[in-house]
């Protein structure tokens, strides 16, 4: 059934005369409940009827518009505010397109502070940040080469790294376990995600176990983390953080090998000791990296820049990296002098709200992985059709594959959707556009919820609590029955 609240009353006013391109803003009128439909292809369900046989508790929430002109043709629960999981991304690429632009390119520097000679940097040596999500071994690598081949043989001062191009995060979602390697630390100066690969494999004696930085070329050791195995069943993992970054695991849960990406909580040491060593390789020796509090004044000497914004964007939707859309989300607030975690995110929600002429957005993050962060149906529907076009929103999306009963993709679907996909536990949300068989265009998003559920998890589970595989398949199940329906009743 169509939810009408005051706020849903006067967001949409608001809306309808700040934005004129919504020929009826979302929910500013009540919206036919979504009956069954008979069309030329037979009866289609009801969205209460396919809502019921998903059986998922909580709550599902969805609205669908048409993409031209912001039209509302079905809405449930529209102006419910639900978790939006990794559909937050979406936001944080308009915000980070809006205050960047997409040609925008993150730059790391290796500076020294004095001029060569006889090969020796006269001086410090200084890895510096400049925010990159998607720096990787490799690019360190070839850092590594290009300082070589440019004659340096060492340096006479010290190797500092410097990270203060961003706020430092120690982790995204501080009610997460500690060894997800979703949610690292952010800083200034990343790598590899933020993600160490603990390795192990089962020998007469024991295991042999170990960390690395591994990447497409470049596989160095790591010393910055340690591992070791520890006699006992739970946890599964314990971490401390000292002079280094310590893991220990349970030996029951290790099997016969394997690997695993661990996160990593200190970024800007982790990303020197892994140059260290490829610089060695190099034939360039450094000394143990340093924290630099300031960045000291120099000269560039290598510098390597990332992909342009618009292609980490659209990786970021592809993998749903969650280290890329805090990165991208802070360098956004930088441009506009915020200075911590806590308030980017609420400078992105407040920027939203003054996009769409609505009340606050309570966003409290840019990946959504937290489950704090809050969004409507409507919300959502409004920034895909006023600000997804001019973004080129839907280039960068995903392609969803229309999917059979049994989960096989369902070749030459007439329906295309490109969308983001956001999951968490007992939480599925999908926002994005439909191009239906009749040539109509759609933008929609739907958030299914049990809030209660996912709370109650301990956390021991909440790695793969009981029962979320099963749920996650039906609410995915919901969506595309949901996308069908829209096509079959409204595509024309």
């Amino acid at each position: 059934m169509a939810e009408l609240t005051r706020r849903g009353v006067v967001a949409g006013l608001m809306a309808a005369s700040a934005m004129p391109v919504w020929a009826e803003a979302p929910l500013r009128s009540p919206v036919p409940p979504a009956r069954p439909v008979r069309t030329g292809g037979g009866v289609v369900a009801a969205a209460d009827a396919i809502i019921a046989e998903a059986k998922l508790g909580g709550e599902v929430a969805y609205v669908v518009a048409d993409a031209a002109t912001g039209g509302v043709l079905e809405a449930r629960g529209g102006h419910r505010e639900m978790p939006p999981a990794s559909t937050a991304k979406v936001i944080t690429t308009l915000y980070a397109l809006e205050r960047l632009g997409g040609a925008y390119r993150f730059t790391t520097r290796l500076i020294a502070t004095g001029p060569v000679s006889g090969g020796i940097v006269q001086g410090d040596l200084i890895l510096a940040g400049g925010g990159d999500p998607t720096l990787d071994t490799d690019d360190l690598g070839d850092m590594a080469r290009a300082l070589a081949a440019a004659g340096v043989r060492g340096i006479s001062g010290a190797f500092r790294v410097w990270a203060g191009a961003l706020p430092y995060l120690a982790a995204i979602d501080p009610a997460q376990p500690v060894w997800l390697g979703y949610n690292p630390a952010v800083s200034g100066l990343n790598l590899n995600f933020n993600r160490v690969n603990f390795v192990w494999k089962r020998t007469a004696k024991g295991y042999d176990i170990g960390m690395d930085a591994r990447a497409e070329r470049f596989a160095p050791p790591v010393y910055s983390a340690t591992v070791a195995v520890a006699d006992r069943d739970l946890p599964i993992y314990s971490y401390r953080n000292g002079k280094t970054e310590d893991w220990t695991v349970a030996r029951p849960a290790l099997g016969k090998g394997g690997s695993r990406w661990l996160p990593v909580r200190r970024p800007e040491l982790y990303a020197g000791d892994v140059f260290q060593t490829l610089a060695r390789a190099e034939g360039v020796p450094l000394p143990a990296p340093v924290v630099a509090g300031v960045l000291p004044v120099g000269t560039d000497f290598v510098r390597h820049e990332s992909d342009d914004l618009r292609t980490v964007l659209r990786d970021m939707m592809k993998f749903s990296t969650n280290m890329t859309a805090e990165a991208v989300g802070m360098m956004a607030s930088a441009r506009v002098g915020v200075t911590d975690h806590v308030a980017s995110g609420r400078a992105m929600a407040n920027w939203l709200a003054l996009a769409l002429g609505t009340g606050p957005v309570p966003l409290v993050d840019h990946s959504g992985l937290s489950g704090a962060s809050r969004m409507t149906p409507d919300e959502m529907v409004r920034a895909l059709v006023t600000m997804g076009p001019k973004a080129g929103l839907r280039g960068l999306l995903k392609e969803v594959p229309m999917l059979d009963a049994k989960g096989r993709k369902v070749p030459g679907s007439p329906i295309r959707v490109d969308a983001k996909t956001g999951t968490l536990n007992f939480v599925s949300a999908l926002a994005g556009y439909v191009s239906a068989p009749g040539g109509r265009e759609l933008a929609f998003a739907i958030f299914t919820g049990d809030v209660p559920r996912r709370d109650a998890v301990p956390d021991g589970d909440k790695e793969q609590p009981p029962g979320v595989v099963a749920w996650n398949k039906r609410s995915k199940r919901l969506q595309q029955q949901l996308i069908e329906r829209w096509s079959a009743v409204y595509g024309a």
